[in-house]
């Protein structure tokens, strides 16, 4: 079984900055994809970002690159996702997610995800 609990999301303003981390529980998270995915409110799940199992390999949805940076801690079971020049449009509950599939290809959709965690809101005010 694997567990994923988010946490660090809150209310900032446009321009800040937040840290989302994401615990994971299970034995075969170092072997995992993680991603992170948003849903704003009337609007589907979408891929923010993802990392390979040892963070060789990222991945981000092209809304956030440059302002976004994902890693991972594999001795802690932790994922994080650095979200910085936060705009009005970045609201959104952010859901960590792992991939237990084929780790030598990094997973972006959200099909290929199979562990979900509950989320988390981020709220950014203009």
């Amino acid at each position: 079984q694997v567990q994923l609990v988010e946490s660090g999301g809150g209310l900032v303003q446009a321009g800040g900055s937040l840290r989302l981390s994401c615990a994971v529980s299970g034995r075969m998270f170092s072997g995992y994809t993680m991603g992170w995915f948003r849903q704003a409110p009337g609007k589907e799940r979408e891929f923010v970002s993802a990392i390979r199992w040892n963070g060789g390999s990222t991945a981000y949805a092209d809304s956030v690159k440059g302002r976004f940076t994902i890693s991972r801690d594999n001795a802690k079971s932790m994922v994080y996702l650095q979200v910085d020049i936060l705009k009005p449009e970045d609201t959104a509950v952010y859901y960590c997610a792992a991939s237990s599939r084929w780790a030598a290809v990094l997973r972006t959709h959200e099909y290929e995800f199979d562990y979900w965690g509950q989320g988390t809101q981020v709220t950014v005010s203009s």
